[in-house]
This record gives structure tokens, sequence and C-alpha cells, in this order.
């Protein structure tokens, strides 16, 4: 069986599975892939973020953006009590409402997550972890492999892996497909379960919207769990047009395949009003298979103080004061 159809079940009766062949086969099918149409992009983008989404409904979309947070901290000066701190506010991100739902996972570097999957017992929090030399990805393969599955043994349930950008610009693509599926395989642990795998593009590096669709197909190609836009480090993260792109191929993936991907768009979505359009987006584009946090994910940790600002206002019709949310 090709590495391919080993790592994406149905690609063998789609067509697909011989197009990591070679390099020439595999770049004859992502330069064979339609154009984007940057206006209509654009435009589709634009005309889904004027939606409004009323009184009761806003309410429900509020508590599924929560339930679909992954709960960040990415820092140089992360501390374990700053971990734990976080953990905490995942589990119960307003103490003065126990109806607040959990988050879906707390995101942090690979020498914290031991200290994130203590913090989190006894609950369905899933501790996710970037690996593979992030934010920039800049090492050998051997480095991210080790980086990842030292992650896993900590206990990680996700791993968030950049790819390499010099590469795919490059228009070296078997080289990055073979660095997720080697990264993929580094996911697994003994007991033959693996750990879900985010591959993050950093899309704005990727210079075209052509260059995001390739790279979402060969990531998907290539075995992973989720497409993720960005690591949060550089200028320009996640976009909405960027995002409904991404939306839109994992909806033609599974529809060439039958296996669905899920999408976590990150960096730069900081309010509910921001969320509420992004979760117009995937319903609007996918319908309701990816509206739950198996299949869509929030990369942010502001959002989540802006959200339950917000739902406190729906609850008791008025703002709380600055001291309501704990600051991350």
């Amino acid at each position: 069986m090709s590495t391919l159809a080993a790592h994406a079940p149905g690609a063998a009766g789609s067509g697909l599975a011989d197009v990591a062949a070679s390099e020439a086969s595999l770049r004859r099918f992502l330069h064979g892939l339609p154009g984007v149409d940057q206006v209509g992009l654009e435009a589709r983008a634009a005309t889904l973020g004027t939606r409004s989404i009323k009184t009761t409904a806003k309410a429900y979309a509020i508590d599924l953006a929560i339930s679909m947070i992954d709960l960040t901290t990415l820092e140089g000066a992360d501390t374990v009590g700053k971990v734990r701190s976080l953990c905490t506010k995942g589990r119960n991100p307003d103490p003065s409402d126990p109806t607040a739902p959990r988050v879906a996972a707390i995101c942090v570097y690979p020498d914290m997550v031991a200290t994130a999957k203590e913090a989190l017992r006894g609950t369905d929090i899933q501790v996710a972890s970037v690996a593979t030399a992030f934010p920039a990805g800049r090492a050998a393969l051997p480095v991210k492999l080790a980086d990842t599955v030292d992650a896993v043994a900590a206990g990680a349930d996700e791993i968030d892996m950049v790819i390499d950008r010099g590469a795919f610009l490059s228009g070296r693509y078997l080289d990055v497909f073979n660095e997720i599926t080697a990264v993929k395989e580094a996911c697994r642990r003994p007991d033959g379960t693996s750990a879900h795998l985010k591959v993050i593009f950093e899309t704005g590096e990727l210079q075209t919207y052509d260059n995001v669709r390739r790279a979402s197909w060969l990531a998907m190609l290539a075995g992973a769990d989720f497409i993720k836009t960005s690591t949060g480090k550089v200028a320009v993260n996640a976009t909405p047009p960027v995002t409904l792109l991404m939306l839109e191929a994992v909806r033609d993936f599974r529809a060439a395949t039958g296996v669905q991907i899920g999408v976590k768009p990150a960096g730069g979505i900081k309010t509910t009003k921001d969320a509420m359009k992004y979760l117009v987006m995937v319903n609007e584009t996918l319908g309701d298979d990816w509206l739950s946090p198996h299949w869509f994910r929030f990369g942010a940790s502001s959002l989540l103080n802006d959200l339950l600002m917000q739902r406190q206002k729906l609850t008791t019709g008025r703002y709380s004061g600055p001291d309501y949310v704990t600051v991350d």
C-alpha cells in the first residue's frame, strides 16, 4: 500500500493513491488544482462576515465557540505556575457560573505537557503541544521527530507541527509531504493509538491563495488530522478569506476520499464578533458536520475573555467590570 493510501483511507479508491509517488506526480497534482479566484473568495468571506446571529442563537454560538478554543501559552517565560493557572481557567472558565463550557484543549510547549496533563486529570480537555522546532521549523528532521516523540511520551493528545515553508516555497513538495508523514508516525504511541496531528502552514508566509490551497491538499494527503492557519508568531495570521479557502479544501477532500479533516484558524481572533463570523463561515461552507470541537478549533487565548464577557451580558443584561475575567 502506498504511503498516501495508508494515511488516508479511501484515497486508494479516489484515484489519489499514487499522487505522492514522485516529486513530479505530486507537483503535477498540486499545480493542477483549480486556481483561486481572489476577488470571489474575498467577496464571499466578506459577505459571510455580515451575517447576524440573534440572541438565542448567539448564546448557543458563544458556548460553542468557548468549547472550540485551544487555550494557549507559548512564551519563553512560561512557568509551571502559569501553565497550571491556564489549565484551571480552561477547566472552569467562569468561576461564577458552573454552566460555562470547558475549552477544547490547552496548548503548551513540549516541556510543559506533563504539567498540563496532571492539571487536567479527570477532564476531557486535550493537551496539545507545538513541536517540530515551533514556530520557525528550522531544524533537522531527527530533531523535529525527537521533539514530537518527547511530547507524545509526556502525554500530549495533539501535536501541532509547522511545515518547512522554505521547502514548500522552493517547490520541494515531496520533502514537505515526507516530513509530515514522518511526524505523523512519530505521533504513534506504544499501544497503537496516536496523538492527533495538526499541520500549521503559517499562511501569512505562503504569499498566495493558490499556495494555501496547495498546502492544504498536501497536508491532508500526507495524513494531517487538522490543518491550521498560523503559529500566531508572525504579522499576518488567520484571516477570513484564508480560512474559507481551507474550509473549502477539507470539504472537497472529504468528497474525494471520504476522510474528514479538521480546521483551526489561529492568531488574531480576539472578539466574540470575530468568532461568530468564523462559525457562520463553517456552517455555510461545511454544515453541521464540522460544528464541533472535534473538527473546528480556535487558536486563541484573549478570545475566551471576550466570549465570557458577552456570555455574562446575555445572562444578566449588563457588562461586568474589567476584573470579571482573569488576565492570561
